[in-house]
């Protein structure tokens, strides 16, 4: 019965471990930008690790007072790109704690 018990305590400091590391790896994912872009970059959107949005640049030549509907839809479509990749970012990073483990959506 005794060894069950150390099992335990043993289990347990690795969970401990474990969580100290999550959260490591996800402060280090807030800190990183991530790049998403549309119409051969004509918009570029910066976005944290945290999927806050940074900053929007667009390059003066996109802008057409007679065609904003375009640059909405490059925007949306830079915005979405760099989403996803931040997503994926996550998903690699993040990951690594939970192979093996059955939690759908946990991050």
């Amino acid at each position: 019965m005794r060894g069950g018990m150390g099992n335990m305590g043993n289990m347990m400091k690795q969970m401990q471990k474990m969580q100290k590391q999550m959260a490591k790896a996800q402060e280090e994912l807030g800190e990183k930008r991530i790049e998403g872009s549309a119409g051969g970059g004509m918009v570029t959107v910066i976005a944290s690790g945290n999927k806050e949005i940074l900053d929007v640049i667009i390059k003066e030549e996109v802008v057409d007072p007679e065609d904003i509907e375009m640059l909405q839809d490059l925007i949306v479509a830079a915005t979405n790109d760099a989403l996803k990749k931040v997503e994926e970012l996550t998903n690699n990073t993040m990951g690594q704690f939970t192979k093996g483990m059955n939690m759908p959506g946990l991050f």
